[in-house]
């Protein structure tokens, strides 16, 4: 039986580890970042925002949460103004908390995204990006680009592996035990490289990424990306790895 590294956050893993059973795969968890919330920042004035970007359940957890805990009041203000998600998963944990998204791109990715935003819904306009702390920045780049406001508040952080679980996979990459490494976002797989201490992985090991953004940040430490899937979602995920393999 194949063998997929799953590296997502062990919250996360579950799903995916199901979808994958049911083509038959094998699953190593091994989640290269642990999700925590960012100590010390509070909830701006959000009367200031034209807009808002959420690219992750992450974003939304830690800052609703925080939100509601110090000035629920607010959440008023969110459900009025545009918010844009990067994601089917993202816009519907805000459905959840009764804010409305604006039309999601076909392909969910942070660049995609921002292409498909017209130029005058950002010039003139301020905006508040929620990020982690591996965010790769695309969104502030492209608002300021075009004239715009950003103000980025980073509400968690992306910790590394553990060394004991670093080791135990270190073996199992050196012993041929996985088939493929799947990544679901930059920041899992520059932890993971980070972790190994090499990019460099015996033959016969497919790489996998969930989209193009993840796919590039693959690309930039030199590694060539195998599976791409047409739906960058996790069942869209799984099914391209099954046939990949």
């Amino acid at each position: 039986m194949k063998t997929v590294l799953v590296t997502r956050p062990k919250d996360q893993a579950a799903s995916f580890v199901k979808i994958l059973e049911g083509y038959g795969l094998n699953s190593v968890v091994f989640p290269t970042i642990e999700i925590r919330p960012v100590p010390g920042w509070s909830v701006p004035d959000l009367e200031q925002f034209d807009g808002f970007f959420f690219t992750s359940t992450n974003s939304i957890n830690f800052f609703i949460d925080k939100l509601l805990q110090e000035a629920p009041e607010k959440l008023k203000t969110l459900q009025k103004r545009k918010v844009w998600a990067v994601g089917k998963t993202t816009a519907q944990d805000l459905a959840r908390h009764g804010i409305e998204t604006e039309p999601i791109a076909k392909v969910a990715d942070a660049v995609t995204m921002m292409e498909e935003i017209a130029s005058e819904s950002i010039a003139g306009h301020a905006f508040l990006f929620l990020r982690g702390t591996l965010s790769l920045g695309t969104i502030p780049e492209v608002i300021k680009k075009r004239g715009g406001k950003c103000i980025e508040l980073t509400v968690y952080e992306n910790l590394p592996p553990s060394l004991e679980e670093t080791t135990k996979i270190k073996a199992l990459l050196e012993q041929g035990e996985l088939s493929c490494l799947s990544f679901t976002s930059p920041s899992t797989a520059i932890n993971f490289f980070d972790a190994m201490g090499t990019t460099l992985l015996p033959e016969g090991i497919k790489v996998a990424a969930i989209g193009t953004t993840t796919a590039k940040a693959l690309e930039k430490l030199g590694l060539h990306v195998d599976i791409i899937p047409e739906s960058f979602d996790a069942p869209g995920f799984g099914r391209a790895i099954a046939e990949g393999l």
